[in-house]
């Protein structure tokens, strides 16, 4: 065997492994299983569990595998965005209580068409061009749009808006009040998490009478299997002729060179688990409307139990990429 040879087939066994392991960033499905757990410490009395619960939708397939819980698991919709959720009612426990749920699902990648009739009833646009409580339509974020010329086209405009958010806005989460999705704080610290970032598109977008919505899940590590360490979300905003177009402002952000990728298409990298904001759960709980709903929401006698009594571990295994 000639040294070439050898040196050649030593690069490639160092080489090969991690170009497997980017593979699922550029591949066009996922097929993974996604296991959600929650411990609730320091239980005394009764208490109310309300979980996220992913659906199958045009870009993902979601097979429920497991449910373990120490009371029968209820499930509502919620009418105002159609979210899922799954809704314990825990009447006699005490010390920790365990939940968990895994689902089998397919991902695959978003790539809008022009010719994508994904388009839903007049009447049901409405809730995606109002106001929300940290999205205002008026006032300061139209600043951002001063002496700014916009095209005669919807899609042209959105297309200006995220340009705009992108170079008003840096990823960055060291700033006290980041990942709430408040617009005006977004519009004077110039920074945030990806909720920051499309809070502040949902207000352009809206302003301009673009019906635009939020969504929010968890992201997937290229990994093959690992934990999750926190969510993930986006927006879309609604095009006559293409329908729904997604768009990823705080990825583009943090990788400039897939810019022109993410206005317009998801890699598969993701799940959903629900859309909107100021969210009512089925059935209602005794606090205001969640800001997003991608965590557990937990009450106790009608108040609601702080985050440092909920552990939540979020796990993927991959078991097919295509």
């Amino acid at each position: 065997m000639s040294m070439t040879f050898r040196l050649c087939s030593a690069l490639l066994a160092i080489l090969l492994p991690s170009l497997r392991a980017e593979e699922p960033s550029v591949r066009g499905q996922r097929e993974f299983v996604l296991k959600y757990q929650v411990t609730l410490g320091e239980v005394s009395s009764p208490v109310q569990v309300w979980l996220p619960e992913p659906v199958s939708d045009e870009w993902q397939r979601v097979t429920l595998l497991s449910s373990n819980s120490p009371v029968p698991p209820k499930s509502g919709r919620e009418s105002r965005y159609g979210n899922s959720m799954t809704w314990y009612d825990i009447r006699e426990a005490t010390g920790n209580i365990y939940l968990s749920r895994s689902w089998r699902i397919v991902r695959k990648e978003v790539k809008t068409q022009s010719s994508n009739k994904s388009h839903i009833a007049g009447e049901d646009l409405k809730a995606f061009l109002q106001p929300g409580k940290l999205v205002p339509i008026t006032g300061r974020p139209l600043e951002l749009l001063e002496g700014v010329a916009l095209p005669e086209e919807p899609y042209g405009v959105a297309r200006l808006l995220y340009d705009r958010v992108d170079e008003h806005v840096n990823y960055d989460k060291s700033q006290p009040g980041y990942g709430n999705g408040d617009t005006l704080w977004v519009c004077d610290s110039r920074t945030g998490n990806c909720t920051d970032f499309h809070s502040l598109f949902l207000s352009l977008a809206r302003s301009q009478k673009i019906p635009a919505r939020f969504e929010i899940g968890f992201p997937l590590p290229v990994a093959s299997s690992g934990v999750i360490p926190g969510y993930h979300c986006w927006a879309a905003f609604h095009d006559q002729s293409r329908g729904w177009v997604p768009v990823d402002i705080s990825e583009a952000d943090k990788h400039p060179e897939m810019k022109e990728y993410y206005f317009g298409s998801l890699t598969a990298n993701r799940v959903r688990f629900s859309t909107g904001r100021d969210i009512n759960l089925v059935p209602q709980q005794a606090s205001e409307p969640l800001n997003y709903f991608v965590y557990p929401h937990v009450e106790e006698d009608g108040k609601v139990v702080p985050k440092s009594r909920i552990q939540l571990r979020v796990s993927f295994r991959n078991t097919f990429a295509d």
